[in-house]
């Protein structure tokens, strides 16, 4: 049996990222393709191991849980994004007592004003995240409103 194939356009709405993001993934060696004719072709595999989701196993009592997160903010230009990104990433890097730490991806993309964050990992763990997330984007802490010299 053949494994299932995606168009750079299906891996793009999967992971609701530009379709020259997925190709730029593929050209620098982070996600595999293969090029049939003028077009990259996906496997499910490859997409799985770009995104940290792996296949279902037998997992019985005991079993790990992986989470994927997609988070999206409008409105954020580059030094907004650049402080955001650390704000998570410091988060993501405090001391926890997982096995499996997180795996956190940030992409600004500049002409549309967007930034998309990728959180992979434990559900608890990617729970305290999305929360610190929730915090900073629902706060009144000028993060997006300040210019940099204005504090």
């Amino acid at each position: 049996m053949t494994e299932e194939m995606y168009s750079v356009e299906q891996v793009a709405e999967q992971l609701g990222l530009h379709v020259r993001t997925v190709r730029g993934y593929i050209r620098s060696g982070r996600l595999k393709a293969v090029r049939i004719g003028k077009q990259y072709r996906i496997a499910r595999s490859d997409l799985a191991e770009l995104t940290g989701r792996t296949p279902p196993a037998s997992s019985g009592p005991g079993g790990s849980a992986e989470v994927s997160s997609i988070v999206q903010v409008d409105g954020v230009d580059r030094a907004a994004a650049d402080r955001l990104g650390t704000l998570v990433l410091a988060g993501a890097n405090t001391s926890r007592g997982s096995a499996h730490p997180l795996r956190i991806q940030t992409v600004h993309d500049e002409e549309r004003n967007r930034m998309k964050i990728v959180i992979l990992g434990s559900p608890g763990d990617t729970a305290e995240v999305l929360q610190l997330l929730e915090a900073v984007l629902d706060g009144d802490n000028g993060l997006f409103s300040r210019e940099a010299g204005d504090a």
